[in-house]
C-alpha cells in the first residue's frame, strides 16, 4: 500500500513537471517571437526551431520539470509515509502505556510490556509495576501473618479455657482437647498418649484419648517407652513432622472408603524439659508451620495443666502417706511392746525348731546332693554327698570356690545368664545339670537352683538340691545320639492343603522312583491304594484341621510295587493362620513289617520295661518335688522365727554385740563380756574397731573384724563360723550370726555369737 501510494504521488508530480516545463517552454517561444516581432503562428514556431539550434534546447525543460516533479513527488511523499509510520507508532505505544497502565489500576500485578530500546518509559513503568508487585506481596505476607497471630490467639483462648475447665479429670481434658484440637485444626484422626509408669518402674504410654484411631494401630491402647514414632517423639523430646506417610502407617477410614493421610504431626506435650505425654495428629492436608507452631503451643499448655494435676495428686497421696505413718507409728509402738513379750516365748520355740532344722538338714545331706553359694557364685557349703560325686575328699579343696570350677566350659554361657537371673532373685531352676569332677568326667543331676531371700526379699545365697542321673542321663543322650541319626535317614515331603506335591528329598524320590516333573502332577492321594483312599481322605481332612496323624500306610511306586511308610503328618501354617502346607517325615517300614510278627513278643516285653522305668521316673520326680516343697516350708519357717529372734536385746545365753550406722557399740550383754573377757563399761558407745582389730588380719581370713561393720551384708542372715580374738590375744572359733535392722535414717547390725566347743556337723 505505502508503494502504491509513493508511485501516485511520483506520477502527480512528474505529470505537474511536464506541464510546468511545458509551459516555461510556451512562455520562452512566446517571449522569443515577440521580441522578434513576429507573429505567434504554428509555421512561425517551427521555423523558429528550424532556424536556431538553440531553441532544441527549450525542449529539454518539460523533462527536466518532469524528472524534478518525479523526484520531488517521490521523496515527499517517503516522508510524509514516515511521519504516518511514526505517529502510528506512538499511537500504537501510547494505547500499550495506557493499557498497561489500565491493568495495573485494576490490580494485574502480572501484566507485561514489551519494553524496546530507548524507552526510558516502558522501563519506569515496569519498575512501577515491581515496585507495587513487591508492595502487594508484603501486604499480602502481613495480612496472612495477622490472620495467622489470630487464628494462633484465638485458639490459645479456646484451649486455654478448656484446660482450666477440665483441670480436675485428666480423662474428660484428654477427650475435650482431642475433639476440639481435630476440629480446629482440620484433622482426621488424633491420639493423645499420657506418660504412665507400671508396678515394676517401666515407662508406657496409656492412650486416653482418640479421634478415629482404628483398633489395628493400638489394639491395647499403649506404646512401650521409645517404641515406634509416639516413642521417639518423647525420647527425642522434638516435634516429628512427616509430609507424606507411608501406605501402611495409619489409614482414615469415612463413609466413602478407606485413606492414607498426607501428613502426620506428632508432638511431644513437653513442660519445663519434662515429658509428660505425646499428642498425635494425621490430616489430608499439609499443614503450615504456624499452624505447627500452635499445635506445639497447645501441647506446651496441656503438658503444663498435666504437670500441676500430678502435683496436686502427689501433694494429696503425700499427705494421704503422712497421715498413714503416723497411725502406722502408734501402731508398730503397740506392736513392739507386743512383741517384746512374744520375743520370751519364742526364743524357746526357736531353739526347738532349729533342732528340727537340724535333723531335717541332715536327713537331705543324707539324700541328696547339696550345696549352697554366695550370689557372686563362691562355695560356702557342701555336703559328703557332694564331695563324694565330685571327687573331692575334703571340703577344703572347693570352700569358698567359685561354681565355675564345676561347669563345662561348653555350658559356661547359658549358666552365666541363669545364675545372673538367680542372683537377681529371679525364677528358681529345674532341670537336668551338667557338673564336672576333679578327674574332668561329667555327672549328671537332676538339679534345683533356688534363690534364697532375707526378710526384705534381697537374694542372701543360692541353694543347689540335686540326685545323680548320671547313667539315666548317658542312656538318654545315647537314644538321642540315636534319633539324631534316624533323622538323617528319614524321608520327608511338603505337599499343599489341595495334597499336591510341593517337595520331597532325595531319599523319597529315589524310593518312588517318580521324577520331579512327574511328582509336579501327583497328590498324595495318587500314591495311596484304592481301599486305603476313603479313610485317609477324613484323616487328611483332621490334619488340615490341625490334628496330627502318625501312623502307617501302603504307597504305591511308579513300578505298581506297595510299599509301607511310617510317618507323622503336620500341618504348617502361614501367618494369617491358614493351612499353607502338610509336611511328612517317615521311614520305609516294608521290611519291618515283614518282620514285625516275629519280633512282637520281643516289643512288648520292652515296652513292659519301658513302663516300668517311666513309673519310676514318675516316683522319683514326685519324691523330689516333696522334698524341695518341705525344704522350702522348713526355710521359711525358720526364717520367720529368726527374724523375731534377732530383736531380742537382751536375755539371751549367746554373746550378742549391736552397733549402730556410727560402727558405735551399743549392746554388749553378759555372754560377750564372759567371751572376749571384758567389761561392757569398757566397749559401750566405742567403736567396734577397738573390740575387732583388723591390723595384721588379711581381708580374705574368716575374721569376724572384716565384716561386722555398718552397711557390710556379707554375713547378714548367715550361720557362719569365723573367729575372734579375746584380750590376751587368742584367737577363738565361734559361730556368728548378723541381723541388720532398719529405721528411717538409723540402723543397727546385730552378732549372736556362740562359742563352738563341739562339732554340730
Amino acid at each position: 500500500m505505502k508503494k502504491k501510494t509513493q508511485n501516485n504521488a511520483a506520477y502527480s508530480y512528474t505529470v505537474m513537471g511536464l506541464l510546468i516545463g511545458l509551459g516555461f517552454m510556451a512562455i520562452i517561444v512566446f517571449l522569443e517571437l515577440v521580441f522578434q516581432g513576429k507573429p505567434i503562428t504554428f509555421e512561425l514556431v517551427v521555423e523558429a526551431f528550424r532556424d536556431s539550434p538553440t531553441m532544441w534546447i527549450y525542449l529539454v525543460l518539460p523533462f527536466l520539470f518532469a524528472a524534478f516533479g518525479y523526484y520531488a513527488g517521490h521523496e515527499l511523499q517517503h516522508r510524509i509515509d514516515d511521519l504516518s509510520n511514526d505517529i502510528a507508532n506512538e499511537q500504537s505505544k501510547s494505547r500499550m502505556i495506557f493499557d498497561f497502565v489500565e491493568k495495573m489500576r485494576q490490580g494485574q500485578t502480572d501484566v507485561q510490556y514489551d519494553v524496546r530500546e530507548g524507552d526510558e518509559i516502558g522501563k519506569s513503568l515496569i519498575n512501577l509495576r515491581d515496585e507495587l508487585k513487591r508492595s502487594q506481596e508484603e501486604e499480602n505476607i502481613r495480612k496472612n501473618e495477622d490472620k495467622e497471630r489470630h487464628w494462633i490467639t484465638e485458639g490459645m483462648a479456646k484451649f486455654g479455657a478448656i484446660l482450666r475447665e477440665n483441670i480436675g479429670d485428666l480423662d474428660k481434658l484428654s477427650n475435650e482437647v482431642v475433639m476440639n484440637l481435630v476440629q480446629y485444626v482440620n484433622a482426621q484422626q488424633a491420639g493423645f498418649f499420657i506418660l504412665a509408669e507400671k508396678e515394676d518402674g517401666t515407662k508406657y504410654f496409656k492412650m486416653t484419648a482418640s479421634y478415629a484411631y482404628g483398633r489395628k494401630k493400638f489394639p491395647d491402647g499403649s506404646i512401650e517407652w521409645g517404641e515406634g514414632l509416639v516413642g521417639a517423639c518423647a525420647l527425642e523430646q522434638k516435634t516429628i513432622f512427616i509430609k507424606e506417610t507411608k501406605d501402611d502407617y495409619v489409614k482414615i477410614t469415612s463413609g466413602l472408603g478407606k485413606s492414607n493421610p498426607r501428613s502426620l504431626v506428632i508432638v511431644p506435650l513437653k513442660f519445663n524439659d519434662e515429658i509428660y505425654g505425646v499428642m498425635e495428629l494425621a490430616s489430608f492436608i499439609k499443614y503450615q508451620p504456624f499452624e505447627i507452631e500452635f499445635i506445639e503451643r497447645v501441647a506446651e499448655s496441656i503438658a503444663s495443666t498435666i504437670s500441676t494435676v500430678n502435683i496436686n495428686i502427689r501433694t494429696a497421696q503425700l499427705l494421704k502417706e503422712s497421715q498413714e505413718q503416723a497411725e502406722a507409728m502408734v501402731h508398730q509402738e503397740e506392736e513392739m511392746r507386743k512383741n517384746m513379750d512374744a520375743l520370751k516365748h519364742t526364743q524357746i520355740e526357736a531353739a526347738r525348731q532349729s533342732e528340727q532344722f537340724i535333723s531335717f538338714t541332715n536327713s537331705v545331706n543324707h539324700t541328696m546332693i547339696r550345696a549352697e553359694y554366695t550370689v557372686d557364685g563362691f562355695l560356702t557349703y557342701a555336703n559328703q554327698k557332694f564331695l563324694t560325686k565330685l571327687g573331692y575328699t575334703s571340703s577344703s579343696e572347693i570352700e569358698g570356690k567359685h561354681i565355675s570350677m564345676f561347669i563345662s566350659d561348653k555350658d559356661r554361657a547359658w549358666f552365666n545368664d541363669l545364675w545372673q537371673n538367680l542372683a537377681s532373685g529371679g525364677k528358681h531352676f529345674e532341670g537336668d545339670m551338667k557338673h564336672v569332677t576333679k578327674t574332668g568326667t561329667d555327672v549328671w543331676t537332676m538339679a534345683t537352683y533356688v534363690s534364697v531371700r532375707d526378710h526384705k526379699h534381697n537374694p542372701v545365697k543360692i541353694l543347689f538340691l540335686g540326685i545323680d542321673i548320671t547313667e539315666s542321663k548317658k542312656e538318654s543322650l545315647d537314644y538321642k545320639g540315636q534319633i539324631d541319626a534316624l533323622n538323617r535317614s528319614t524321608m520327608k515331603a511338603e505337599y499343599g492343603p489341595d495334597g499336591r506335591v510341593l517337595e520331597m528329598n532325595n531319599k523319597l524320590k529315589e524310593t518312588l522312583l517318580y521324577t520331579p516333573e512327574e511328582l509336579k502332577k501327583r497328590t498324595i492321594f495318587n500314591f495311596l491304594t484304592a481301599s486305603d483312599l476313603e479313610d485317609f481322605k477324613l484323616i487328611w481332612k483332621n490334619i488340615i484341621n490341625g490334628v496330627p496323624f502318625e501312623g502307617r500306610h501302603k504307597w504305591i511306586m511308579k513300578t505298581g510295587e506297595e510299599r509301607w511308610f511310617q510317618g507323622t503328618y503336620t500341618v504348617v501354617h502361614d501367618m494369617y493362620g491358614e493351612p499353607a502346607k502338610i509336611v511328612f517325615i517317615g521311614n520305609d517300614i516294608t521290611d519291618q513289617i515283614r518282620i514285625e510278627e516275629k519280633n512282637r513278643e520281643y516289643m512288648a516285653t520292652l515296652r513292659e520295661q519301658e513302663q516300668k522305668l517311666q513309673q519310676s521316673q514318675v516316683e522319683l520326680s514326685k519324691k523330689l518335688k516333696e522334698a524341695r516343697e518341705e525344704v522350702k516350708s522348713q526355710f521359711i519357717e525358720v526364717e520367720i522365727v529368726k527374724n523375731l529372734s534377732d530383736k531380742t536385746l537382751e536375755g539371751l545365753l549367746d554373746a550378742v554385740v549391736t552397733i549402730n550406722q556410727d560402727n558405735k557399740i551399743t549392746l554388749f550383754n553378759r555372754a560377750a563380756e564372759e567371751l572376749w573377757g571384758i567389761s561392757r563399761n569398757n566397749v559401750l558407745q566405742h567403736d567396734i574397731s577397738e573390740l575387732l582389730p583388723t591390723d595384721n588380719i588379711s581381708a580374705d581370713d574368716s575374721y569376724l573384724g572384716n565384716f561386722f561393720r555398718a552397711g557390710d551384708k556379707t554375713l547378714v542372715g548367715k550361720r557362719t563360723e569365723v573367729f575372734i580374738i579375746d584380750k590376751n590375744g587368742e584367737s577363738i572359733n565361734v559361730l556368728v550370726t548378723l541381723a541388720a535392722a532398719t529405721r528411717g535414717e538409723r540402723s543397727t547390725l546385730t552378732a549372736f555369737i556362740q562359742k563352738i566347743e563341739v562339732e554340730l556337723f
